[in-house]
């Protein structure tokens, strides 16, 4: 589903929790999630305490990213089967964090991996119900 300009700017205006939990409902309903990439691999943001891998609900609002020194960056999508599978496993093995949709200031909810799985899960099980 194509994001129209005044719906992306009414979801990036939500706060950290409101766009995490509006993340995985949309990460779930629509099984996959979006990253941003270049030749090097994923894109990585840095805080003082973890390395974290952005993730995004839709294709425009990873895009909204790739600007400035990121204006080379690709979004890609990645199956929530694939995600399961390998994602959750590769980033414990590497330390690294997930940051669930931030915004233009880099701000975030910061999850580890096996966090953000358990969410994406649960959402998973609350959908089935519904």
């Amino acid at each position: 589903m194509a994001l129209e300009q005044q719906q992306i700017e009414e979801i990036s205006s939500y706060d950290e929790e409101k766009r995490l939990k509006y993340s995985v409902k949309t990460m779930v309903q629509e099984r996959q999630i979006w990253i941003l990439t270049d030749e090097h691999g994923c894109v990585m943001l840095n805080t003082e305490d973890e390395d974290c891998v952005p993730v995004w609900p839709h294709q425009e609002l990873a895009e909204q990213w790739a600007t400035g020194e990121w204006d080379h960056c690709k979004a890609e999508a990645i199956s929530l089967n694939k995600w399961h599978s390998r994602w959750t496993y590769g980033l414990e093995d590497d330390e690294l964090a997930v940051v669930v949709f931030p915004n233009q200031n880099e701000e975030g909810v910061i999850l580890f991996p096996d966090e953000f799985d358990f969410e994406l899960k649960k959402q998973a099980t609350k959908l089935s119900r519904q």
